[in-house]
């Protein structure tokens, strides 16, 4: 298990934390993260985009003038694509854009995020410092941890009030994201260049990414389905035929006596 340092609001060093290498151990996958944010960025669209048709566009039901001898082009109806006011050709619809992906693959991918975000993460010991729900204050922090003015994902888990104060007077910060831990994602943490968080906030991740014992266990060590016991058909034993009974031959009848003419 890999450490970090905790520190105070002044930037002095206070203790090491563990990091979980379950979490922040995990190889690169850039092709799962690529997956993942196109996923997530498919999500977020509304799919409201809407344009009526001809058919649906109100009016044009009479013929805007006869079809020979005016000079002008024929017509049919003044709701056309071709004229001003008229429906779109092939235009957009409402749809739903979502894309799926498979859950083991989502935690994947945001474990590949935290662990591409660890050499750029500042954890905190606590917020005590900020009493009051003033941007002032979080601002100087920032500029005592030297991280005024960059992309910042300050991560929270809520556990107090001191988070929530926080959170008032940060949102006013430009550059400054505030989440929740169980809100993590992997487009906020690819766009964030400091991903500030608190000592309970890295135990909560290190608690919700632990493996299951399920999940621990290999595949050759768990136990094999245990094949049905064979159960032997009961036959019935086949009956000897009987030699079938011949039939008496009957005797052949002897051809009539012609009649002898007199």
């Amino acid at each position: 298990m890999t450490s970090a340092q905790v520190i105070d609001l002044k930037g002095n060093k206070v203790r090491e934390v563990g990091l979980d290498d379950d979490v922040f151990g995990v190889k690169p996958n850039v092709g799962l993260l690529h997956s993942a944010l196109v996923r997530q960025l498919a999500n977020a669209r509304s799919g409201s985009a809407n344009t009526k048709t001809r058919a649906e566009v109100r009016g044009g039901g009479r013929k805007p003038w006869r079809q020979k001898g005016t000079g002008r082009a024929r017509a049919g109806s003044i709701r056309s694509p071709l004229w001003e006011g008229g429906g779109v050709t092939f235009g957009p619809k409402p749809r739903d854009f979502s894309q799926s992906m498979p859950k083991k693959q989502r935690v994947l991918a945001l474990k590949t995020a935290l662990a591409a975000r660890k050499d750029n993460l500042v954890i905190v010991q606590d917020f005590a410092s900020i009493t009051d729900g003033k941007t002032k204050q979080v601002a100087l922090a920032l500029k005592e941890l030297k991280l005024y003015g960059q992309k910042i994902l300050l991560v929270l888990d809520y556990v107090n009030d001191q988070d929530s104060r926080v959170q008032l007077a940060a949102r006013n910060i430009d550059g400054l994201k505030v989440i929740h831990v169980s809100n993590l994602n992997v487009k906020d943490l690819l766009e964030s260049e400091v991903v500030l968080t608190t000592e309970s906030a890295i135990q909560t991740i290190n608690n919700r990414f632990k493996p299951t014992d399920k999940d621990s266990t290999p595949a050759t060590e768990k136990k094999a389905k245990k094949a049905p016991a064979e159960v032997k058909a009961k036959v019935p034993a086949k009956k000897e035929a009987k030699p079938a009974a011949k039939k008496a031959e009957a005797p052949a009848k002897k051809p009539a006596a012609k009649p002898k003419k007199d």
